[in-house]
């Protein structure tokens, strides 16, 4: 459908067919572009990379922008088509095709007033809105999910508009690894109440999670047929297990970014509310 914000700020938009089996469509409207951005999940961007290796494009990134693909459960209930995606893209690789995975973690506008969904991010991942995963700031509430060590789980978190900094950086390079690392800041869920805490000037109500209290509460909402209270319950299991921790952001060190650190994010984020 036609983005007339984009329009305006001088970006050129092309609407295309994702529909189409043939790829044609796409791939004339690809004809030249060196590099794919896909911001896409599912059959689109399953047809996006299908037309894109047709219509000769160089190097393919696709809609990942979360922790490593290695760190993920079979079958992962948060998958969105990433999984094929990445298979795919793994088979045009031997027929010349680049790709990578953008890998930055949790973005820090999940932290935000009002969420990721308040930044356009996240629309339809079902637990972009605030309080929907880790924080509700508003409202003083946390939730830490703990390990199978007690521990609280470890999150590497970037804000989108780094990730954003970091990706254009990467188009410079001359050749893409399967996965470009990016981290802004790493730190376990209770470090990030504690700066929640003190951006805030008042102590949040904390709710600690281990690895069978999140199973209650994933069983529990499997029974109620409450889809975004599973999702919930997934995605703090995930953080328990290490979904989004990685040690070695690898692009931080290939490219001249400077990531803003969390707790200054934040506050700026919540100045003034």
């Amino acid at each position: 459908m036609p983005k007339p914000q984009l329009t305006a700020r001088g970006y050129q938009v092309v609407v295309v067919n994702y529909a189409d089996t043939h790829r044609q469509d796409l791939a004339f409207k690809l004809a030249g572009i060196n590099t794919v951005i896909s911001l896409t999940s599912g059959p689109a961007q399953l047809a996006l990379i299908d037309a894109a290796a047709q219509a000769g494009v160089r190097r393919f990134a696709p809609a990942e922008f979360e922790g490593p693909a290695a760190q993920r459960p079979q079958p992962d209930a948060l998958d969105r088509g990433k999984r094929a995606a990445l298979e795919r893209l793994q088979y045009y690789q031997t027929r010349g095709m680049q790709y990578t995975s953008f890998v930055c973690g949790i973005l820090y506008e999940r932290f935000g007033p009002g969420g990721m969904i308040a930044s356009g991010i996240g629309l339809r991942s079902g637990i972009g809105a605030e309080g929907d995963y880790l924080l509700h700031i508003s409202l003083r509430r946390a939730q830490i999910p703990c390990g199978p060590n007690g521990q609280p789980g470890v999150i590497c978190m970037t804000s989108a508009e780094d990730v954003g900094k970091f990706v254009a950086a990467a188009l410079n390079l001359q050749q893409w690894p399967p996965e470009l690392r990016m981290c802004g800041d790493r730190m376990d869920v209770s470090r990030l109440v504690q700066i929640a805490e003190a951006t805030r000037g008042v102590p949040f109500e904390k709710a600690q999670y281990n690895m069978q209290s999140m199973q209650s509460e994933l069983q529990f909402a499997r029974s109620a047929g409450e889809i975004q209270a599973q999702l919930r319950a997934i995605a703090l299991i995930a953080t328990a297990n290490g979904r989004f921790d990685f040690a070695t952001p690898n692009l931080n060190t290939m490219v001249a970014v400077a990531p803003k650190r969390f707790q200054t994010w934040l506050q700026e984020a919540w100045q003034g509310r």
